[in-house]
């Protein structure tokens, strides 16, 4: 079969362009840690309201003296709806969701997570100065997704 010389140029060529997307792919995910955060943690999304940590979820202050906050992402709420935490400390977000998908991102910030039934998602982030955030969700979660939204107070800290 004879292919002509134009022709054999574009094969070439879409052949280079897929080899390079393919190669921009794995190098940014080797090299950029451009993937998914691992969910090492699991847990049944049917006992999420009855699990000891996300029963109550709220704001903790751990013995070592670390910020842990402890979320439920649910049909359209966030729990708790406020959350009060200091400024210039890590403050560690724990979450996962009993019903479907979830986003939980901060606006304004970095602070951005997907909160995955059967899951729990976990980031670190230090808010540097006082202020009042708002929480959305930034996954389709339903009809009233649009409602979903909480607030996070940032207060100065205790000497």
């Amino acid at each position: 079969m004879k292919v002509d010389f134009y022709e054999r140029l574009w094969i070439i060529g879409a052949a280079a362009m897929i080899a390079a997307f393919l190669t921009a792919i794995v190098w940014g995910a080797r090299m950029h840690a451009v993937h998914p955060p691992s969910h090492i943690e699991t847990l049944d999304p049917l006992t999420v309201n009855t699990t000891s940590e996300f029963a109550a979820p709220g704001v903790h202050i751990d013995d070592d003296g670390s910020v842990v906050v402890t979320a439920v992402a649910e049909m359209f709420r966030f729990r708790p709806s406020v959350i009060r935490v200091p400024a210039g400390k890590p403050v560690r977000f724990r979450m996962t969701s009993p019903d479907v998908l979830h986003g939980f991102q901060v606006v304004g910030t970095n602070a951005n997570a997907m909160v995955v039934p059967g899951y729990v998602s976990e980031f670190t982030v230090t808010f540097p100065r006082p202020g009042e955030y708002l929480l959305l969700c930034n996954e389709y979660c339903g009809l009233a997704h649009h409602q979903m939204a909480g607030r996070l107070i940032v207060e100065e800290a205790a000497p």
